[in-house]
């Protein structure tokens, strides 16, 4: 999918890691960590609003399309 989530950059900019934003947020490590990834299928808005109200950001700040050539080059 050429959805690319850069929540990891977000994270750096704003000085927290992943636990920390975890439990401001109110979800698992876990939940979190397969965001982080790439690997979640779907964000609920509301965990979405979290993440943006935590690190003040936008939702266009975490969430990046790719077309399909740009997306295969970065996942290598």
């Amino acid at each position: 999918m050429p959805i690319v989530v850069n929540l990891d950059v977000m994270l750096a900019k704003r000085k927290l890691n992943l636990t920390e934003l975890s439990l401001r947020v109110g979800i698992t490590i876990a939940n979190m960590s397969v965001l982080k990834s790439g690997k979640a299928k779907a964000i609920r808005f509301s965990t979405l609003e979290e993440i943006c109200k935590v690190l003040d950001c936008q939702p266009g700040d975490l969430l990046e399309y790719m077309d399909e050539e740009s997306y295969q080059k970065l996942m290598g």
